[in-house]
């Protein structure tokens, strides 16, 4: 068990150093070794500027449907306003994938798929088991409940008459 726990270890910390390696390649700030909620924290210009783009080109998907039509006449088939929506959402999130909050967000991503993978899974009899008891243990809430309501509905009936 010790050796599996070792391997684990020696697995999540090649892979917190590979994270680790790749923030410092693509941030500046992260070379002072940030943390990844540090490196959100931070902002710059470059920061704001992106994110009032991401902003102004996600509003403008918006309006690609009812104003572009009436422009350009191409824009008239369903498809070529849909390709055109979905590329506007694209480069809005490239553009917020280029802030520190987006490079932030990336690691947090690889944190949670190596997280995921220490993960034990239940077999396939153990969901079984425990997919009855939950509907058994509603039941008898359900069961529970209902008798409360048919006994406040005589309650207040003989107050009401």
């Amino acid at each position: 068990m010790s050796n599996n726990q070792d391997n684990l270890e020696n697995k999540l910390s090649d892979a917190k150093a590979t994270a680790s390696g790749m923030l410092t390649k693509n941030s500046h700030i992260s070379a002072t070794n940030m943390s990844a909620v540090e490196v959100a924290k931070t902002s710059s210009a470059k920061d704001v500027m992106l994110w009032l783009l991401a902003i102004a080109i996600l509003i403008g998907a918006t309006l690609v449907n009812q104003y572009l039509p009436g422009y350009w006449q191409p824009a008239n088939d369903v498809w070529v306003r849909i390709g055109i929506i979905v590329a506007l959402f694209v480069f809005a999130l490239v553009c917020l994938a280029l802030t520190h909050q987006g490079r932030a967000f990336k690691t947090l991503l690889k944190d949670a798929a190596v997280e995921l993978r220490r993960v034990t899974w239940p077999s396939k009899d153990e969901t079984f088991q425990y997919t009855w008891q939950v509907i058994v243990v509603i039941a008898i809430a359900g069961l529970f409940v209902w008798l409360l309501d048919n006994f406040f509905n005589w309650f207040v009936g003989l107050f009401i008459g």
